[in-house]
C-alpha cells in the first residue's frame, strides 16, 4: 500500500535529523504519527491567524503548551526550546510543524526568517546534543 512503511524503515529515512525546511510533500498526519513511531515529541502550531511577533508567537507557545510569558520575544522562544526543555530530562528527539506562518504587515518576511532562525539555533543546539530536532513549515 503506497505510503505504507516497512520493517525499519523511516517516513525521515532521507531527511536529517537536525533541520528546518519546507513541509513540501509531507503530510501532518504521516509527521505526526511517524513522531510518534520514533517516540519523539509532536509539536504543532497553526499561526495563520496572528497579526503581529507578539501573536505569532503567543499562537505558536499557546499551541505547543509552553508557559505563559513564553510567546513574548524571540529570545524566549529560542530558551525555551533549547535550555528549558533540555533541564527538562532526556529528551528523544523532536518533530516540529508550523503549518501556515503568515504574511502580514507587523509580521513580514524578515519576521517569519528571524522566527525560522529561532528553530535552527535550536536545532543547532540539539544536534550538539546528538538529539533529533526536525522542522517543517510552510506560508500561508
Amino acid at each position: 500500500m503506497p505510503g505504507q512503511i516497512e520493517g525499519n524503515e523511516t517516513l525521515l529515512m532521507t531527511v536529517p535529523a537536525n533541520l528546518v525546511q519546507s513541509i513540501r510533500a509531507f503530510r501532518v498526519v504521516e509527521l505526526q504519527e511517524e513522531a510518534a513511531r520514533l517516540g519523539h515529541h509532536f509539536l504543532y502550531a497553526h499561526p495563520q491567524a496572528g497579526a503581529t511577533k507578539q501573536q505569532v508567537l503567543g499562537l505558536i507557545a499557546e499551541s505547543f503548551q509552553f508557559p505563559k510569558g513564553i510567546g513574548k520575544n524571540f529570545d524566549g522562544l529560542r530558551e525555551t526550546l533549547t535550555t528549558t526543555m533540555a533541564n527538562a530530562g532526556h529528551q528523544e528527539g523532536f518533530l516540529v510543524v508550523l503549518e501556515q506562518l503568515p504574511n502580514a504587515q507587523k509580521f513580514d518576511k524578515e519576521a517569519r526568517e528571524t522566527l525560522l532562525d529561532v528553530f535552527r539555533d535550536a536545532a543547532d543546539y540539539w544536534a550538539e546534543k546528538q538529539v533529533p530536532f526536525r522542522v517543517f513549515y510552510s506560508f500561508e
